[in-house]
């Protein structure tokens, strides 16, 4: 298995057979120009200049690109990494795309490794705080209704394995966890505003009020309208 004690910062390319392997650190995966197929033993990923991914230390994976290809990567040692990462696929927005610039910037400078090192304890920090995509969607979407296969998708995990994921990432379930934003919801909206249970209902995706009067007691214990009451003295 491979190790490596400093950051490394790189330019490669990768050829279109299958190769298997893992590695004692981290790695992210920036794509310059073409596609790479990876594959764990619950994700498949086609990794492309819209998008960057991080792979943690020991996990085994095939990949290969099957187009002319050119990647920047950077090899982060294990003391540089938060405990317990795990693979995690980012679309490129302006932030991730900027560190990929500086990046590529400073792999231009080989005499002085000092930018890179501050550079990857800014991206391992980001790694730690940022919410993992799916979870980004929930709280977006979070008043309608979500699929476990949507959520699954997104992070291109098995639905198998997404509940076991997700519980890890956040100590819930999926299920409790876009409940648990529901309720907050439902709470602001009886304490701040003066809508009816039926605007309420309409407001965070159930079908009428009864429903939603019905969910709220089974978290609660009491109707919202009671809930109102009792909370606006």
């Amino acid at each position: 298995m491979e190790s490596i004690n400093q950051v490394v910062c790189e330019k490669r390319s990768y050829s279109r057979e299958f190769h298997s392997h893992q590695h004692e650190f981290g790695q992210f995966l920036f794509p310059l120009q073409g596609s790479l197929d990876i594959q764990t033993k619950w994700q498949e990923i086609k990794l492309n200049s819209d998008s960057c991914f991080y792979l943690p230390p020991r996990l085994v994976h095939n990949y290969r690109s099957v187009d002319r290809n050119e990647f920047l990567i950077l090899d982060i040692p294990t003391h540089y990494l938060p405990k317990d990462t795990s693979s995690t696929y980012m679309q490129l927005d302006k932030q991730w795309a900027a560190i990929r610039y500086l990046l590529l910037e400073e792999t231009k400078n080989r005499e002085n490794l000092s930018s890179i090192v501050d550079l990857t304890r800014y991206v391992t920090n980001k790694l730690q705080i940022s919410n993992p995509p799916s979870i980004d969607y929930i709280h977006k979407h979070f008043k309608e209704s979500i699929r476990l296969e949507t959520l699954a998708k997104i992070e291109h995990y098995h639905p198998v394995y997404y509940s076991a994921w997700f519980k890890n990432k956040t100590g819930k379930s999926p299920k409790a966890y876009i409940s648990e934003l529901r309720l907050k919801e439902a709470k602001l909206l009886l304490l701040s505003t003066g809508f009816s249970m039926s605007e309420i209902s309409q407001e965070l995706g159930f079908g009428n009020s009864s429903s939603f009067t019905r969910w709220f007691v089974s978290y609660e214990g009491i109707s919202p309208q009671k809930y109102r009451n009792l909370n606006n003295g």
